[in-house]
């Protein structure tokens, strides 16, 4: 893997754990020292942020990680969710025997982070179980889709992870999701994943608070 790619990779990490909120710089010199890698990778992966839609780069004055207004945010779980029902549809048609045991597996593993009451476990098996489902809609533009747009809501996404009971009845909705693909029931698992993952409501007003709560503690602490 390219000094570039780790980069961008870390970066991104310190994005959805909430390292670096919205609206924190991101200084190319200050990432030079900390990574101990020269300028041209540094440049390279914040390009690649940028055009993911992570970072903002301004000329002259360094990058900042993006901030979304909620709006914009409702509209892009919108069109997550259809992105996600799509490759449930498709999955539920085309996924192999392996590719279902891979799917199993990462459920299981969601059950057992879910149980230890580890949001921060639940996410990355949460991940590899959506993976799981792109994988399996053997479609590869809109794997290259859905992965784009999953990486630009990833900090987000991980944040509902921490609001109350919201890693139970996520769960519950994986059950429902494996159910209908395991059943071949093409129009139950697109039904089953667009709600699971379009935020509205309630949902999104927690989302919000916790966006808010997070932003407040960076502006209260000394940027990167």
């Amino acid at each position: 893997m390219k000094i570039s790619d780790t980069l961008r990779e870390k970066i991104e990490e310190q994005i959805a754990t909430g390292a670096l909120p919205p609206g924190s710089s991101l200084d190319e010199a200050t990432l030079v020292e900390q990574y101990g890698v020269s300028r041209t990778p540094v440049r390279e992966a914040l390009i690649q942020l940028a055009t993911e839609g992570l970072i903002e780069i301004r000329p002259r004055r360094g990058a900042l990680v993006t901030s979304i207004g909620p709006a914009r945010l409702s509209e892009m779980f919108e069109v997550m969710g259809e992105l996600e029902a799509m490759c449930g549809r498709l999955a539920a048609r085309r996924m192999t025997d392996a590719e279902r045991k891979a799917l199993h597996a990462a459920h299981e593993a969601c059950e057992a982070a879910r149980a230890q009451d580890d949001p921060d476990a639940y996410f990355y098996c949460n991940e590899q179980f959506h993976s799981a489902i792109y994988a399996g809609s053997h479609n590869g533009f809109l794997i290259e889709q859905v992965s784009q747009l999953q990486r630009r809501l990833r900090p987000y996404r991980r944040l509902q992870l921490r609001v109350r009971n919201r890693m139970g009845i996520s769960f519950q909705e994986h059950q429902s999701v494996v159910q209908a693909i395991s059943a071949g029931d093409t129009e139950g698992a697109a039904h089953a994943l667009r709600s699971h993952v379009v935020v509205q409501g309630e949902r999104f007003a927690d989302l919000l608070a916790s966006l808010n709560a997070l932003t407040s503690q960076t502006q209260n602490t000394s940027p990167m």
